[in-house]
């Protein structure tokens, strides 16, 4: 899918099965091919960086134009050790102003929606996007965008290492699975990436903002964060620290 070796996309998977690589049909898409091209050199930098450097890092970027439009970076927000990383798309213009992910109305939905499930960004959630600079007038990530900011979501997760990640819109997706399938086709199944020497449990379903468009699909959304605590709970549990 041109992501590799950074990004090893895997099958849909029983979770409690051993987890192998494999392909599937068909070529890659074009934004999933575009998303290969990012230097070497850049990655191996950040992939050798602690969380403090990644934040610097991340702060200090201007690897593509969204540098010249953005009013701060936005790295994430949440635990240390998390339990679930949830990775949206971009910031918007409130993320923008206050440095924060999904602080909007959409954010907002998002937090009733972990908090029913016994989720917070301040007990065992982090919150990232694919993007850490908002695109200007909230348009849709450029795959060259996406292409520089993916070796700082790898490292997030690395760095992270969560028990399982929540994957929210179809650039979530097309960034961690390299497909840009319908988040339709996607829900409903435990895919995974290889992170290191980890697999990790990866779950779609919708962006919090989709849903205020689209409030009948709200039921189809919490099926997906209870399908994702199904799973959670068949993991062994978290080592203290």
């Amino acid at each position: 899918m041109g992501l590799l070796p950074l990004w090893k996309r895997r099958a849909n998977v029983d979770i409690g099965a051993p987890i192998e690589i494999a392909s599937e049909a068909g070529a890659p898409t074009d934004i999933a091919r575009q998303l290969s091209t990012s230097t070497n050199d850049r990655r191996t930098t950040i992939a050798g960086m602690d969380i403090d450097q990644l934040r610097v890092s991340v702060a200090a970027c201007r690897a593509c134009r969204l540098c010249e439009t953005r009013t701060q970076t936005v790295f994430g927000v949440g635990v240390a050790n998390p339990e679930w990383l949830i990775v949206g798309e971009a910031p918007g213009a409130e993320e923008d102003a206050r440095g924060e992910p999904f602080v909007g109305q959409a954010g907002r939905l998002l937090d009733n929606m972990l908090a029913a499930a016994g989720l917070a960004r301040a007990r065992n959630v982090f919150i990232t996007n694919v993007l850490k600079c908002r695109p200007p007038g909230n348009r849709n990530p450029g795959a060259d965008e996406m292409r520089e900011c993916e070796p700082y979501l790898r490292r997030q997760i690395e760095l992270l290492a969560p028990r399982i990640v929540l994957a929210l819109g179809k650039f979530a997706a097309v960034s961690l699975l390299g497909s840009d399938a319908s988040i339709a086709s996607l829900r409903g199944r435990v895919h995974s990436i290889a992170v290191g020497a980890r697999s990790v449990p990866v779950v779609v379903s919708y962006h919090p903002a989709y849903l205020l468009r689209k409030p009948e699909d709200k039921a189809k959304a919490w099926a997906d964060l209870c399908f994702a605590r199904g799973i959670v709970a068949t993991l062994p549990k978290m080592q203290p620290g």
